[in-house]
């Protein structure tokens, strides 16, 4: 389902946030799973960066910018190409695109899989095809795009443990896809939770998701998120 602005009045909704109006509010709960037993350790280095898709990437910003040790986070899009990199042909849900987000990190402060740990936790239901809560479509599909082998590695191994565990009530269905680009979304899109706390769609869907991550992991959690205006 694709989604046109979330703000009241109707005509001015999102898509999303129509989907809210009809369907009602479907905010996630949060789900406590292990660490991943493969990770890189912590160490000093250059930043890195993981693209991560869970839906509206409207919520996966605002959760990862809420953590400690992530320098920046951009909305955005991946899996397709850069010609349908916009957000009016990405909603159509063929262009090959998922919404994500390019989340850069400091490796001394934030590990790559504890990153994965609140993805799986947090910022989604992994569990869900082609859809989260209220929005459905493959452009709001679950995946991880990797950026090199150790990140492959990882994200995969990660994904069998959890499963192996039956932490969820049903199989993950998260994507292990390399990265061939990632496209920055419109301006209007960037910080948007922050921006717009408020909105029906963010109230229900993705502010829970903000307490969530407090609660499980309150030594991970900085309450002055980083922002692209930081």
């Amino acid at each position: 389902m694709t989604r046109i602005m979330r703000f009241w009045p109707v005509a001015l909704l999102g898509l999303c946030g129509l989907a809210w109006l009809v369907r009602g509010p479907a905010a996630q709960a949060p789900v406590t799973v292990a660490p991943p037993a493969l990770d890189n350790p912590k160490a000093a280095g250059p930043p890195q960066t993981v693209v991560l898709a869970g839906g509206c990437f409207w919520g996966v910003q605002g959760v990862f910018e809420h953590v400690r040790g992530v320098t920046r986070v951009v909305s955005g899009y991946a899996g397709g190409k850069r010609e349908t990199a916009e957000y009016e042909r990405v909603s159509e849900g063929n262009t090959g695109h998922a919404e994500s987000v390019q989340v850069t990190f400091d490796p001394a402060q934030v590990s790559y899989g504890r990153l994965l740990q609140i993805f799986f936790s947090v910022a989604h239901d992994p569990t869900q095809l082609n859809r989260q809560g209220p929005d459905t479509g493959k452009q709001y599909r679950s995946a991880i795009f990797y950026g090199d082998d150790a990140q492959r590695k990882i994200a995969e191994s990660y994904i069998a443990q959890l499963n192996a565990e039956h932490g969820f009530p049903r199989s993950i269905v998260t994507h292990v896809d390399p990265l061939d680009a990632f496209y920055p979304a419109e301006a209007y899109h960037q910080d948007y939770l922050l921006h717009h706390p408020h909105d029906p769609y963010i109230v229900f869907n993705d502010q829970p998701k903000i307490a969530h991550l407090r609660q499980l992991y309150p030594q991970d959690y900085r309450d002055v998120p980083v922002t692209l205006g930081r």
